[in-house]
């Protein structure tokens, strides 16, 4: 469904993460960024148009260039904005919770359930990023390593606490997150588990690998 005749579920997702990206948007810019989002998920991001994004958003495709470079900015825009919201949220789980179980148990369960409840847009970070100029590339890598700093962190206050048994912090926080991220690639909203079930089974599988024995 194209982002001006309507928002399912997965839309509405992708809307509430651009919002939530602390950025003051317009409407047609958000608007243009649904579109591209539809469009990439539907067509990939070679086969998509800048005409066919601003025909989706109901504007010219000079109205495109008012707002964006390309649609490789588009595709930048969106990745920065979906990898920004992910991030703050693990900062803020990691923040809240009182101890390192509970803070591993709530980032990933959360960070799985953010790539169920965002897989179109989670599929298009992950499958198009290569398309991004190095330079916005390196952007992206920037906050990734942010999102997998945070593990890492927790991971070693759980060992240096005694609560942890993990030999290589860095590829089992690798590991943890790839669980994560992968909700993105098999999720559907057809299946029977809901983002929260993902969460939570992921959450649980996280802790019990890392747990000491």
């Amino acid at each position: 469904m194209s982002a001006t005749t309507g928002a399912p579920q997965s839309e509405q997702s992708i809307l509430a993460t651009l919002e939530d990206s602390g950025d003051t948007a317009g409407a047609t810019v958000l608007r243009l960024m649904m579109a591209a989002a539809d469009a990439f998920s539907e067509r990939g991001f070679h086969a998509t148009t800048t005409r066919d994004i601003a025909s989706r958003a109901g504007l010219s495709p000079a109205g495109v260039y008012v707002h964006f470079t390309s649609k490789e900015d588009l595709l930048f825009q969106l990745s920065r904005r979906g990898h920004q919201t992910a991030r703050d949220q693990l900062v803020a789980a990691a923040g809240a919770a009182a101890s390192p179980t509970e803070a591993l148990r709530s980032i990933i369960a959360g960070f799985s359930r953010w790539h169920a409840e965002h897989h179109q847009l989670g599929r298009i970070v992950q499958y198009e990023f290569r398309h991004l100029t190095p330079e916005h590339r390196d952007t992206v890598l920037t906050l990734r390593k942010e999102i997998d700093q945070v593990v890492r962190g927790v991971l070693t206050d759980g060992v240096t606490r005694g609560d942890f048994e993990v030999d290589d912090v860095a590829g089992t926080a690798l590991a943890l997150l790839s669980m994560a991220v992968d909700v993105a690639r098999w999720y559907s909203p057809e299946i029977r588990r809901t983002p929260e079930d993902i969460g939570r089974t992921n959450g649980d599988l996280a802790v019990r690998l890392v747990a000491r024995r």
